[in-house]
């Protein structure tokens, strides 16, 4: 009878140990599923494809910055047409992607009057502000706004939009005004 009790011994050691490695297992699992492998996020992608903000505005293609967080749903959900359309129009726009939480951004966050995530600020290939917009644009949305810079025209009007002649930044590039903003209906909705 004394071998039957320490085999269930063993076996509930064993059973413990199992589901140890189990749970850790599992809690892992769920981590990255929950999160994603942030090497493989689009956001990620367009953040290392990047130009240096200087180097964008000083290499006569129109520019485009994006100003995000890895924790932002618009921005990640506004990501894939970003992705897409920079694959479309590769050598004609360039995108700079700006991580809020990064204090090496803070003085362009400062710049651009970043109040709210995604805020896309959209210069000419001359390194002119022609505008900002904030919260998220829908692909079509994003694709003229694209179509406008690249061709010089004056950027679509969308829902409460304002263009760049109102705008103000202390800005070496130039002078930015408030006339070309493009803003959602409500700037700080993340959704």
């Amino acid at each position: 009878m004394s071998q039957s009790t320490n085999l269930d011994k063993d076996l509930s050691s064993f059973q413990k140990i199992f589901l140890f490695f189990l749970s850790i297992f599992l809690v892992i699992s769920l981590f990255f599923f929950k999160n994603g492998f942030r090497a493989n996020s689009t956001l990620d992608q367009l953040e290392k494809n990047s130009l240096l903000p200087e180097q964008a505005l000083s290499n006569g293609t129109p520019t485009v910055f994006e100003f995000y967080a890895d924790w932002c749903e618009a921005c990640k959900a506004m990501a894939p047409d970003m992705n897409e359309l920079k694959s479309i129009n590769l050598n004609k726009v360039d995108i700079v992607l700006l991580n809020v939480d990064n204090p090496r951004w803070i003085d362009l966050i400062d710049r651009y009057d970043v109040n709210g995530i995604p805020q896309l600020v959209f210069f000419d290939r001359n390194g002119k502000s022609k505008g900002s917009s904030l919260g998220v644009r829908k692909y079509n949305e994003l694709n003229d706004i694209f179509i406008a810079l690249i061709n010089n025209y004056e950027l679509p009007s969308f829902t409460n939009i304002l263009d760049s002649n109102t705008l103000k930044s202390n800005i070496n590039y130039n002078e930015l005004s408030s006339n070309n903003i493009i803003q959602s209906a409500s700037p700080k909705d993340h959704n």
